[in-house]
């Protein structure tokens, strides 16, 4: 496939402190075969000085063309993300994170598989391949682990990280999609919406993952847990119901043969 510019869309609420650092990763970064960065990031209503520190940014590196939106009332991640996959207008986009949990430097790693035309959406997983991977919380390991197996249940994909910052996708694919969590939801409906795609390519590629303690300013909690759960059931409601279907399935059949080996039993006290 040809690709002639990527859409790198960045959500950004109260990461002031950290903003700066990002955009001169993504400045940074050489694109393969001379692909062009398109740079979107949108405020979401931050209550620190993330909007001033955006503005000065822009003006002092007026050749990035870095473009800014606001909210004028904080929505959460998702609605943040909806709005920059609006304003996309590369071949493909490309979804980073305000912090320096991923590197941009990967850009690259997830473009390959669209650029050879295997294809249509590339997830990083933080979870496979020899790249670094900060010790964090085992919890939060669990959980991504479960919240990821459910999904695969539920959309029957093998993906090893279904909650990755890291998603690329055709730009054209993912704008058809009527996106609706306007926060940390974003990734479970997502990940549905894209599964019932008829002849979709999904690939994963292993990346780096430089994680955030609460102190250094990670945000989800577990809260955003039991929402996630909640949309991973909402979005893949056929192969749900198919599933309560099976389990009531064999309810039924083991009372059946509860109540058939009793009669049996009961009959050859009979005799």
């Amino acid at each position: 496939m040809s690709i002639k510019k990527l859409s790198i869309v960045i959500p950004a609420y109260n990461e002031a402190r950290t903003i700066h650092h990002i955009l001169n990763k993504v400045d940074a970064v050489q694109l393969i075969g001379n692909i062009e960065k398109e740079v979107i990031v949108v405020n979401d209503c931050s209550t620190d000085a993330t909007a001033q520190v955006l503005r000065d940014y822009a003006l002092a590196h007026p050749n990035m063309g870095l473009q800014l939106f606001d909210h004028e009332v904080n929505q959460g991640k998702g609605a943040a993300l909806h709005t920059g996959i609006k304003k996309a207008t590369g071949d493909v986009l490309v979804i980073q994170d305000a912090d320096l949990e991923y590197d941009p430097n990967e850009f690259n790693v997830l473009l390959k598989p669209i650029l050879d035309d295997f294809a249509d959406v590339v997830y990083g997983s933080r979870f496979m391949g020899g790249k670094p991977h900060r010790i964090l919380f085992f919890w939060h390991s669990i959980g991504n682990q479960f919240l990821t197996f459910l999904s695969n249940m539920l959309t029957n994909l093998n993906l090893t990280d279904m909650e990755t910052c890291y998603k690329m996708f055709r730009t054209n694919m993912i704008q058809t999609l009527e996106l609706k969590e306007k926060r940390f939801g974003f990734e479970p409906e997502i990940t549905a919406r894209i599964s019932r795609i008829k002849g979709i390519r999904i690939y994963e590629v292993g990346i780096s993952y430089y994680g955030r303690t609460f102190e250094e300013g990670k945000k989800i909690g577990w809260k955003d847990g039991f929402r996630a759960i909640y949309c991973i059931l909402k979005y893949n409601p056929q192969r749900l119901m198919r599933y309560v279907l099976m389990l009531l399935g064999a309810v039924g059949l083991g009372m059946f043969l509860y109540v058939a080996v009793g009669l049996g039993v009961v009959w050859m006290k009979s005799l």
